[in-house]
């Protein structure tokens, strides 16, 4: 749905909270869970939709959809492995989901590419970073979901699709400066693809590389210089103009519209970032934010080692699934510097062995990268990094950075069980009208004449908003100091070290 706020932007959340690896697993857990959680979100009674309120998948498939009172078009946030990619390309199931789409008052306008294989039920940690954008595969993956996509996008005028993917590599893989060089080559390939997609259909597709901690793309400055030394060089554009017949200035032009960044507000909270700052220096790069995550993650004081603490940490560490990396800032002058550990458990193993600090630099906070949902501030005896997202939102309320919000909180399964009372469909319910109030008080807009879920509650009211217009796609988003802004991303936590523990660099 669109936001009626400036630059009107899509509001969604990521279906990576669903298990599901096959196209027949992907599609049974929307008909059971999106559903409900978007009638949920709209202010609908629980249980109205046949698939379960509770989103317990109970009482038949919920595919005869929304009920009258419920029919505007709701945004979805797709993810697709490269089985359920290959899988829905066949035209008969093509098909069939864009009427499921369109009977149900939903439209898909970006999908997450960023876990290539299985990402629920068992051990993902590092591996979901695989293949990536040194192997050929990462190439052939993403070709494939920005067709399905140009399938799937509406043909509303200014609406842009959006695709994440993983930030270039894990970090260890990257060994040699021609390893970026190799990787900003495919991605040029892949925007030849996406250039073409445009002229054969007039839909604007972007990729979004997603920087992450213990990755080839941490920070916002590693992403500028990436970018910047890499992916937009006088070498590159050439390759483009070659690969995709087009003159050279249009070559390079291309390149800023149809490549950069997913900017995930709980990957910036753990690494100390302001992210306004960060989406300014973005700006005056030229590098588009094709797509704004909102999540959050955990924040716990370490110096005085409090049980509590300490237990709910170890609670969290439990989790076998996915990667949990931790950034601590020690104490120091100037506000210490920031060191990394590839996971939790190493983490909380280090702190546990009292691994030597220099005096006066002890460990003072961490910030874990575990998403939980977005509208708790306190999490037991932890707390959450939800001010800072809060702090994302009032200012992209004010100053559009892109067409793209999708709330993320894809380890669901993997939560203390305390932390999931009430059911997932709720939960999630819960984050959309979280982010609703934040950004517009209430009310939103359909996408398309006369779709408004404009009658009720929640994120109900039709205020029409008019078409609004694409942000930061091109060369014309920028007027401030990138140097400027670079100084005053890390502001939060004053002196930025590069020391890392465990993290492979």
């Amino acid at each position: 749905m669109r936001l009626a706020c400036a630059g009107a932007p899509h509001l969604t959340y990521c279906t990576n909270i669903h298990a599901g690896e096959t196209w027949s697993e992907v599609k049974q857990s929307l008909e059971t869970h999106l559903l409900a959680i978007w009638s949920r979100a709209a202010g609908g009674e629980a249980g109205a939709l046949r698939g379960g309120g509770d989103g317990s998948g109970g009482g038949g498939s919920g595919a005869e959809g929304l009920g009258p009172s419920a029919r505007r078009r709701c945004g979805v946030g797709l993810r697709l492995s490269a089985r359920a990619a290959a899988e829905l390309a066949e035209p008969a199931e093509l098909d069939a989901f864009r009427d499921f789409l369109e009977r149900n008052g939903l439209y898909v306008f970006t999908l997450n590419g960023f876990p290539y294989g299985r990402f629920h039920g068992a051990p993902v940690k590092e591996r979901v970073y695989l293949p990536d954008w040194l192997d050929e595969e990462r190439l052939a993956y993403s070709d494939l979901l920005a067709t399905l996509l140009a399938e799937l996008l509406p043909a509303d005028e200014g609406l842009m699709g959006s695709v994440s993917t993983v930030p270039g590599a894990f970090r260890p893989r990257v060994r040699t400066p021609g390893d970026a060089a190799a990787m900003a080559r495919r991605l040029v390939e892949h925007a030849a693809h996406l250039v073409e997609i445009r002229r054969r259909t007039g839909k604007h597709i972007a990729l979004a590389l997603e920087p992450e901690p213990c990755c080839f793309l941490e920070t916002t400055p590693e992403a500028i210089g990436f970018f910047t030394d890499h992916v937009f060089a006088p070498e590159r554009a050439r390759e483009l103009s070659a690969l995709a017949g087009m003159s050279l200035p249009d070559a390079e032009e291309a390149l800023r519209s149809h490549l950069g960044l997913c900017f995930d507000a709980c990957h910036m909270a753990v690494e100390f970032e302001d992210a306004p700052a960060s989406l300014a220096a973005l700006r005056a790069a030229g590098i588009g934010v094709h797509k704004v995550q909102l999540s959050a993650g955990l924040r716990a004081r370490v110096a005085e080692r409090e049980p509590a603490t300490m237990a709910r940490l170890r609670a969290y560490a439990a989790d076998v699934v996915y990667l949990h990396q931790v950034v601590e800032r020690r104490g120091g002058p100037g506000g210490g510097e920031l060191v990394r550990y590839l996971d939790l458990p190493e983490a909380l193993a280090a702190l546990d062995g009292g691994t030597a600090a220099p005096p006066g630099a002890e460990p003072e906070e961490w910030r874990v990268h575990f998403h939980v949902p977005i509208f708790r501030e306190i999490e037991g005896a932890l707390a959450t990094t939800q001010p800072e997202l809060a702090a994302l939102l009032s200012h992209l309320r004010d100053s559009p950075a892109t067409q793209h919000l999708e709330v993320e909180t894809y380890t669901w399964d993997v939560l203390p069980d305390d932390q999931r009372r009430g059911g997932l469909v709720e939960a999630v319910a819960r984050e959309l009208r979280w982010v609703e109030e934040r950004m517009v008080g209430n009310g939103s807009v359909g996408v398309g004449e006369g779709r408004g879920l404009g009658e009720g509650r929640g994120l109900g009211a039709n205020r029409g908003v008019g078409g609004g217009r694409e942000v930061g796609g091109g060369r014309e988003i920028g007027a401030s100091s990138a140097g400027q802004a670079d100084s005053e991303i890390g502001a939060s936590s004053g002196h930025r070290a590069e020391s890392r523990a465990g993290a492979g660099r």
